[in-house]
């Protein structure tokens, strides 16, 4: 009944607020005008989408979620992430401010314990490889932002596939968390799909990432979920540096490939062209899928399906239901198929 109403209430508040979101930014121009050059809609659209999925969610969780310590630092990073993406929003941040605020929210994650817990490495290179993850998927979402209902999508497929795995393995808490932040997702894209009414903005697209990133340092990587018979008689280095990773990392990133994806990609042809990687360019997969004669819809089903087979496998992998060799080889496919299509 808490996952029910966690998923109504957002929802329901969500659908009430973002129309009234809407109507402020218009009313204080707090919009994205179009450039001729990354932006194309017709005419300016509201820009405070983070708020409009913030906002929801959060008085979700003030009606119905236990609040404790690494939950409030959970809170507090995200918090960071939105406000940091409504000032890049209003006023353009040099690439280093944007990324010192990133990791000024990333030290709220460390402080409240959302990093990697392992015997074999030292507290440095498991708060370093936090780091670094958290950073990766933060700004996964922000590039992958680049199209109507994108980001909103693909952060509603990762958290239905982190909600299911929460709730197999008995952490209701995190389950009912995923509850709340679907809901209120699913009420935000109703606005987003295209054509969009209202815009992430970098707000929303920091809050989700950050978001997103730091749940799997919640959940409880039980071993009795994982295949792992085939790891038994390995030696100390696959035991010791493969479990672990894979544990942790491994799903995760399964589960948020596309954004990750997108990250990889883009730092690849930036770099072969000799542009900055934090400049903004035309080389995002949506905008070569849109050229290639796809509508923003289609693209849409075609990122929610893929998510949805990396989502299946990632609780496949979970539920040891296969060797990690088969996943591997269907990564493998999943990875080619999506790389022959788009590029």
């Amino acid at each position: 009944m808490r996952h029910i109403f966690a998923l109504l209430c957002s929802f329901l508040v969500g659908i009430y607020l973002v129309p009234i979101i809407i109507r402020a930014a218009l009313r204080i121009g707090f919009v994205d005008a179009p450039d001729g050059r990354l932006k194309h809609q017709k005419k300016p659209v509201p820009y405070l989408g983070g708020m409009a999925v913030f906002l929801p969610f959060i008085v979700t969780l003030g009606l119905c979620y236990p609040f404790q310590n690494h939950i409030l630092w959970l809170l507090l990073g995200i918090t960071l992430l939105l406000f940091i993406g409504l000032i890049d929003d209003l006023r353009v941040l040099k690439p280093s401010q944007k990324f010192f605020g990133q990791c000024i929210a990333v030290l709220c994650f460390l402080k409240g314990e959302f990093s990697l817990k392992t015997e074999f490495f030292s507290f440095l290179p498991n708060v370093f490889l936090s780091g670094f993850w958290i950073l990766s998927v933060v700004n996964a979402f922000n590039l992958v932002d680049v199209m109507d209902g994108l980001c909103a999508t693909l952060a509603i497929s990762s958290a239905c596939v982190f909600g299911v795995i929460a709730f197999l393995a008995g952490n209701y808490q995190v389950s009912v968390l995923m509850a709340a932040f679907i809901g209120s997702l699913a009420a935000f894209l109703w606005y987003n799909r295209p054509p969009a009414r209202i815009y992430l903005g970098d707000s929303g697209s920091l809050f989700i990432g950050g978001f997103l990133a730091a749940i799997p340092f919640l959940l409880s990587w039980n071993r009795a979920l994982f295949g792992w018979s085939e790891f038994a008689d390995a030696n100390f280095i696959v035991a010791g540096v493969l479990r672990p990773l894979c544990e942790v990392f491994f799903v995760p990133a399964v589960v948020l490939a596309v954004p990750l994806l997108e990250l990889g990609a883009l730092f690849v042809i930036r770099t072969r062209m000799g542009l900055p990687f934090y400049n903004g360019s035309p080389h995002h997969f949506s905008l070569y899928l849109q050229r290639k004669g796809w509508s923003k819809v289609k693209i849409l089903w075609f990122v929610a399906g893929l998510s949805a087979l990396f989502g299946v496998q990632a609780i496949m992998f979970v539920l040891g239901l296969a060797p990690f060799k088969i996943h591997l080889l269907i990564d493998t496919v999943l990875l080619a198929f999506w790389f022959w299509l788009v590029y």
